[in-house]
């Protein structure tokens, strides 16, 4: 049965990381999910509320985390998960982070990436993703294209072993589209 890595820190948005873990469980695969440090995570919620041109957050669920990034083997993994909110913004930056993200397109294992995941993606893949196409959070376009990928207009788009989606509403679809390429 595969084993997914689930890569993200605080501040993630908080269906994006329960969604993909639960259903990982409850297809009998086992999931790490990943962080800078081994601690409770604080997720959030981002919602649209009429007025607002943007969305807003608002504290969720405490969730702990399994393993620090310095101890993570990618090779142990079958697939990569990169759940969206803000947590992509600062975990780019971690010096353990490239190496893992890497290691799943270098090896061509599955890479979920959903909503603002696009902003980890963009700092860290180093030209993997030149020529790709992707969708994302609209407002990541920016992201996509700077790491050299086509961004598509599309709740959920699969570009080989890559499967993105837009946002948190898009979970199942993009859900049902990982584990396809898992199991």
């Amino acid at each position: 049965m595969a084993k997914i890595l689930i890569l993200t820190g605080d501040a993630v948005e908080a269906l994006e990381v329960f969604y993909p873990y639960y259903r990982f469980l409850e297809a009998g695969m086992e999931a790490d999910i990943a962080a800078p440090s081994v601690k409770t995570l604080y997720t959030v919620n981002h919602d649209f509320v009429e007025g607002y041109e943007t969305f807003i957050e608002k504290p969720s669920y405490q969730l702990k985390n399994h393993i620090a990034f310095n101890d993570v083997n990618p090779s142990d993994y079958d697939g990569l998960i990169i759940p969206g909110g803000r947590a992509p913004e600062y975990v780019r930056m971690n010096q353990y982070v490239p190496n893992i993200v890497n290691h799943f397109f270098d090896e061509n294992k599955p890479v979920g990436a959903i909503c603002h995941a696009a902003q980890l993606l963009s700092a860290v893949t180093d030209g993997r993703l030149k020529g790709r196409e992707m969708t994302a959070f609209t407002a990541c376009k920016p992201e996509v294209e700077a790491a050299g990928a086509h961004f598509v207009h599309q709740k959920v788009y699969v570009d080989d072993k890559l499967v993105t989606g837009h946002a948190w509403d898009d979970l199942p679809g993009f859900m049902r589209e990982f584990m396809r390429l898992v199991q």
